[in-house]
């Protein structure tokens, strides 16, 4: 691969990796496994930089191929069981105040992610799309192979469950 690639992949990936990340990470609950899932992703997004033309539609192949790869493992891996992993050493807990707020946002998170395990997996799969991969409703309507007003009811009917039970908790 030319230079030129190369640093067409740079920029590609610093732009598209926390997307993909965001949305393995929540499909599988395992950041160490969402890791090695997005390395693969990105890997094959490498080997086929060359024949996606469009820029436009980076983040939907990249999204495409990472929802492949966690259902490839899943399927080979059926009896393993997986416990949400939300540790976030990324965020600096500099202050009083900060790591309050780093508090509160981790306890949301848990909540939320449990929560949101607890949901039909078609109805879950559709709010991690859009909320954590930042897909389109029509990107989600082609990926998916459903209508684009299913997208829509999915979407609104998961939002609801998540408001009523986070409502219930908090």
């Amino acid at each position: 691969m030319s230079e030129n690639n190369f640093l067409r992949f740079t920029v590609i990936y610093n732009k598209h990796k926390t997307k993909v990340f965001n949305y393995v990470v929540k499909m599988t609950a395992d950041r160490f496994l969402a890791e090695d899932i997005v390395q693969n992703v990105f890997l094959k997004f490498y080997e086929n930089l060359n024949t996606i033309n469009n820029q436009q539609d980076f983040n939907y192949w990249l999204i495409r191929v990472a929802r492949n790869e966690v259902y490839d493992y899943f399927r080979k891996n059926r009896n393993i069981i997986r416990v949400p992993d939300l540790d976030d050493s990324s965020i600096s807990d500099s202050d009083t105040h900060d790591s309050v707020r780093l508090l509160e946002m981790r306890e949301f998170s848990e909540l939320l992610s449990g929560e949101l395990s607890k949901l039909p997996q078609e109805q879950k799969e559709v709010f991690i799309l859009k909320e954590y991969a930042g897909l389109s409703y029509r990107e989600i309507s082609v990926l998916l192979n459903i209508e684009e007003n299913l997208v829509k009811s999915r979407l609104y009917k998961s939002r609801q469950k998540l408001i009523e039970r986070l409502k219930a908790v908090i």
